[in-house]
């Protein structure tokens, strides 16, 4: 590599001029750096300034040199062989100044390097110099006719100098003077040279190059596609003559850059240099000699001088005929331009590509603006008016009513000086369509604003039928109703839908004309926005409001809104001043609220059906609604329903099939709207009967539908008043235990109470409902770890049902089953294990051995023998009601995994830890898909394979579940739920196994903390935590701290379990071992012996805890001499 740079660094410091120094050349010029830039940006080439003459200049002919070139020698010819004077074509007397006698020729001075010293520049800047430059030099000659000519990069630099004057007010008269523009080898769509030059600046970078201009040249590059589609419009729109040139001959390109013969090829092909449509031509030389011309008889040079020639003449009738347009050009438009108008750049990108009436050669071409009533569809129609008024007339139609358009057709008429357009005889409407349809109309614009109403449109005063038609016209139509763009025959690519504002333009909007101390709370102005849907008129009107109570912040404004509906309404409701839209008009009133009705009224009107869904959906949540829940209606029926409103913007469609979402705020003005006019309990009925017939009892196998369901349901139930009939009762219901079978027994238990009271308060204490009701509550509490609550509400639903429904009822056997289980979760097994052996001898008897209450009785039998270590019999039971559940069931059923899961329990209770993992592992699989992943069960399943994992001493798998599963406890049923806690210190005994010493020490001790307060200082769970982190210390040597933590937890289990106990046993053997670790051999000798006696008690002299208690007491004995 660094024998290349040595190759390519000779060119760049040589000072010799050939005809090839040019373009990417990258030559020095004559001068320094520092005396270029000394120089002006335009210097005139032709009259000489110094000489005195009575020219009369008529044209301005600047020149623009390429990329690495230089003002000094960019045009100028030179013979290799030194035998013929150079020609300067463009000052050479005999030359072009002797083709157009009275042009002054000027030459644009820029800084174009790129490969050594180089300015950080770009396209866009140097474009900007040359037309300030010009600006300030033409100060006596404004309205002087120009003409372009550019090599190479120089073309670009030329599009880009129009294009911003085209954009700034006070330089927009230069492209009206240009009268012709002759491109030489520019490269508008790029050079696959470019990554050459590009690696070359690379190399050259300690030099000072730099590659910001290159890498514009891109071949097909997007940005600059889109930069030569722009100029071409401007072209096209001024009609500015112009010819491309472009070499026939290849470059030798290598030889610029010190690789003779390298790199050859045309630089610039036919197809970069000549965009279609312009005049082209080609010239016999290569990309480096386009500029360069021998003589007067050069070929090239008569070609090129003879198309300035031709402008040169025609440039007066171009600027007359510019002239006579913009003299015939109209702008009738109600409004001042917005200049707070903030954003739509692709929206507005889009409209002045499509709407200028030259955007369509074969036809009239019709463009729709469509959005919800305040999105903002009237101010970007008044915007793109503004820029594309130089372009065409421009004509502003609103059609609100009859009244309105045909004023504005009036005004229109009058402006074109149509005959009888003051007849009032005569039909306004008809005149002006035939006027605008004339050829004599010249180029326009018409913008039929609002035009919302389609009977306005299509029925009574059939609208429609009177929008012009002209090759040279366009029309721009705002609307509400996607259903009035389709029928005015706007195609579905010239339909442009409007959302609500981007969050940044949004905040710009709000805060425009606030005091700082109003718009300081960023969190507020955000929430605010997200409250009205970053939609602009309603961001207008609260900043109108804001405006007019300088005392009133954002964040009031906000804490408004939430504060009540009516406060809203009342908020969306104001009028407010904005001279940017209809004074006073009935339809077109400034407050949002008032907008969205009118189109509601329009609805009621042309589809009572959509009105009466729009009445219904406004009482669902806003996102996802089926079209199940709908009011029941034909089928086509309630699709056209749903598509008056989707017109309107009122619903949006959703990508999944079959259901919507509704806007927020028309939500809530749609319920204002049925309070006022004491619609609200009617449809507040007819809701929660719908919800009654459509939400199904949920359960794992129609979950799809009830999980759709339960948001609305949800969204009702927040309704005053919605839950105090039966059909309430109902739904109210089914949301709880929709609540429960996700594992979200929190949200549940405040349901189910609700329930218990509207059902002990409408249907009796002892109705068998509320019976049903006092039940799941109980559930309920058992799911959360709330066992003690839980078994007072089974014992008292048990006694109303016996009492109610007599003994052998299916609910009485439904109590006495839950009884049990929640006697099971507190350890009381043997007494759960006679209440369902009772109850499993009568249910046989009544309902059969297979039948699915049979099966779960069994179920529940069979873990109150495990709870007891009966391993044996109770695994059996689970083996008969596994198969049994699967033949009748299913697989997959939930009661089968139930059935699945302790049996695995069972299994690896008995030391069958292999088997067990895989029973575990395949049951949680189909849990997962059953009822999802982070339900509290299957959390439960997942932790249960992580304890068969470990008991079979593969901790580091064990670990990442448990890791898994704690993370996901925490998230769903909370970091202080009892199972989260035993996740959390079964991670700590799977690291302390591994011998990550202080992970464990950490997890253990967070978890005995949680413990102590949320369980108590005594609970058994507490207790177990402090002896593993009493085990765990003991292990690191830290016997004393050790000790104090076995003697407080034998302490508390000796007062909460017992002397005997088998835990506090257990506790005491450990405390016996730290003494001894100490060598206080006396104490440990005292716990020892008491130890012994008490297992001997417990459990006889041969039982292997009582000799291993005398073994260590004969250990401690030795060690003090007392063998």
């Amino acid at each position: 590599m660094s024998r290349l740079i040595r190759r390519i660094r000779k060119p760049f410091t040589r000072t010799e001029h050939c005809s090839q120094q040019e373009d990417v050349a990258a030559e020095s010029s004559h001068m320094s750096t520092e005396a270029l830039r000394s120089r002006p940006p335009l210097e005139v080439l032709y009259p000489d300034p110094d000489r005195s003459g009575d020219n009369k200049i008529e044209v301005d002919i600047v020149a623009v040199h390429g990329l690495g070139s230089n003002v000094d020698w960019s045009w100028t010819w030179q013979d290799k062989e030194g035998h013929r004077p150079s020609v300067h074509w463009l000052k050479d007397t005999n030359m072009l100044p002797s083709v157009v006698p009275h042009a002054r020729i000027i030459a644009y001075n820029y800084e174009s390097r790129w490969h050594a010293n180089a300015p950080k520049t770009r396209l866009e800047l140097c474009g900007e110099e040359l037309i300030n430059s010009l600006h300030n030099f033409r100060t006596d000659a404004l309205e002087r006719p120009i003409m372009f000519i550019a090599h190479s990069l120089g073309g670009l630099v030329v599009s880009h100098a129009l294009l911003y004057a085209d954009r700034t007010e006070q330089l927009r008269y230069i492209p009206l003077c240009t009268v012709g523009f002759a491109p030489l080898g520019t490269p508008f769509r790029g050079t696959r040279m470019q990554s050459l030059a590009k690696i070359v600046a690379q190399l050259m970078a300690p030099m000072g190059s730099h590659d910001g201009i290159i890498t514009e040249l891109e071949q097909d590059s997007k940005h600059l596609a889109d930069d030569v589609h722009a100029f071409a419009q401007l072209r096209n729109k001024l009609d500015i003559p112009t010819t491309s040139f472009f070499e026939l001959y290849d470059s030798d390109y290598g030889k610029k850059i010190g690789v003779a013969g390298w790199f050859q090829g045309r630089v610039v092909e036919e197809a970069s240099a000549h965009v279609p449509g312009w005049g082209r031509a080609a010239l016999p030389t290569d990309h480096f000699k386009l500029n360069k011309f021998s003589g007067p008889d050069d070929r090239s040079f008569q070609a090129v001088s003879g198309e300035l020639r031709k402008m040169s003449i025609g440039s007066k009738s171009v600027i007359e005929r510019r002239k006579q347009i913009i003299r015939n050009r109209h702008f009738m438009v109600p409004f001042g331009r917005n200049n707070n108008f903030i954003g739509r750049d692709v929206i507005l990108e889009k409209l002045i590509k499509t709407i200028p009436p030259n955007a369509e050669k074969d036809g009239c071409q019709r463009t729709a603006v469509e959005g919800l009533g305040g999105v903002g569809k009237t101010q970007i129609a008044l915007e793109a008016a503004y820029r594309v008024r130089d372009v065409c007339s421009v004509f502003w139609v609103p059609a609100f009513d009859l009244t309105s358009f045909e004023n504005a057709y009036r005004e229109i008429g009058q402006l074109l000086q149509l005959p009888d357009i003051n007849n009032e005889k005569e039909d306004v409407k008809s005149l002006v369509k035939r006027g605008l349809s004339h050829q004599d109309a010249g180029s326009w614009l018409l913008i039929v604003d609002n035009a919302d109403d389609p009977d306005l449109l299509f029925q009574d005063a059939k609208l429609a039928d009177y929008l012009p038609f002209s090759l040279e016209g366009s029309i721009l139509i705002t609307t509400r109703n996607h259903q009035v763009a389709v029928r005015l025959g706007v195609p579905l690519r010239n339909i442009v839908t409007v959302q609500g504002m981007s969050d940044e333009d949004a905040a710009i909007l709000l805060r425009q004309n606030l005091n700082e101390n109003q718009t300081r709370d960023i969190n507020s102005t955000r929430l605010l926005l997200e409250y009205l849907a970053n939609l602009p008129l309603a961001i207008k009107q609260a900043s109108a409001y804001m405006e007019s109570n300088t005392n009133v912040t954002i964040s009031d404004y906000f804490g408004f809104c939430k504060s009540s509906n009516t406060d809203m309404i009342d908020l969306l409701s104001r009028q407010f001043e904005d001279l940017h839209r209809y004074p006073g008009h009935a339809k077109e009133q400034n407050p949002i609220a008032t907008t969205w009705l009118i189109s509601f009224n329009h609805i009621v009107q042309h589809n009572p059906l959509a009105a009466d869904t729009l009445k219904f959906v406004c009482f669902l949540a806003e996102k996802d609604i089926p079209e199940f829940l709908l009011p029941a209606a034909s089928e086509r029926s309630r699709k056209e329903a749903i598509g008056t409103l989707k017109a309107y913007a009122f619903i949006t469609e959703r990508d999944t099939s079959n259901s919507f979402d509704i806007h927020p705020l028309v939500r809530l003005v749609m319920r204002s709207w049925l309070q006022e006019k004491r619609e609200w309990e009617e449809w507040t009925t007819a809701v929660v009967q719908r919800l009654r017939e459509e939400y199904p009892y949920p359960t794992y196998e129609n979950k799809e539908t009830w999980v759709r369901c339960l948001p609305h349901g949800q969204a009702v139930l927040d309704i005053n008043g919605a839950t105090n009939t039966e059909g309430g009762l109902y739904l109210l219901s089914n949301i709880a235990a929709s609540y429960s079978r996700l594992g979200k027994y929190s949200e549940c238990e405040s349901l189910l109470q609700q329930v218990l009271e509207i059902a002990e308060r409408v249907l009796g204490t002892e109705h068998p409902n509320t019976l049903i009701a006092l039940n799941n509550l109980a559930v309920n509490n058992s799911e959360q770890g709330k066992h003690e609550e839980a078994e007072k509400l089974h014992r008292k639903t048990l006694e109303l049902r016996e009492k109610v429904l007599g003994s052998e009822h299916r609910g009485t056997f439904q109590s006495k089953r839950n009884l049990a289980s929640v006697l099971i979760d507190q350890g009381k097994y043997g007494e759960a294990e006679k209440i369902v052996r009772q109850t499993l001898e009568i249910q046989k008897k009544v309902l059969g051995r297979e039948h699915s209450d049979t099966l779960d009785s069994e179920t529940t039998l069979a873990v109150a023998l495990g709870g007891q270590k009966k391993y044996e019999e109770a695994e059996k039971i689970h083996w008969r009601t596994l198969k049994l559940r699967e033949k009748v069931l299913g697989g997959e059923h939930y009661d089968t995994l139930i059935s699945r899961h302790d049996l695995a329990w069972v299994l690896a209770n008995q030391g069958k830890h292999e088997e067990a993992e895989k029973i575990y592992q395949q049951t949680l699989e189909q849990h997962e898909r059953v009822i999802g992943r982070e339900h509290p069960h299957t959390l439960k399943y997942m932790h249960n394979l992580a304890d068969a994992l470990a008991k079979q001493g593969k901790y580091e798998e064990a670990e990442k579940i448990y890791q898994q599963t704690l993370e996901q406890q925490e998230r769903v049923i909370g970091r202080e739920h009892p199972h989260t806690l035993k996740h959390m210190h079964n991670l700590a005994d799977a690291l302390a196994k591994q011998g990550k010493h202080e992970e464990a020490e950490k997890t253990y001790r967070q978890t005995l903390e949680i413990r102590e307060r949320v369980l108590g200082a005594e609970h058994s769970s507490t207790l177990v935590s402090r002896n593993n982190l009493a085990v765990l210390v003991s292990k690191q040597g830290r016997h004393e701290e050790a000790e104090r933590l076995y003697r407080q937890t034998l302490e508390q289990n000796e007062r909460a379990m017992g002397r005997e106990h088998l835990y506090t046993l257990i506790y005491m053997s450990n405390l016996g071992d730290a003494l001894k670790n100490q060598r206080k051999y006396e104490e440990a000798e005292n716990v020892y012996r008491e130890l012994a006696e008490r297992w001997e008690r417990a459990q006889g002299r041969e039982h292997p805890q009582t000799r291993l208690a005398l073994q260590h007491l004969a250990e401690v004995l030795r060690e003090q001499g007392k063998s």
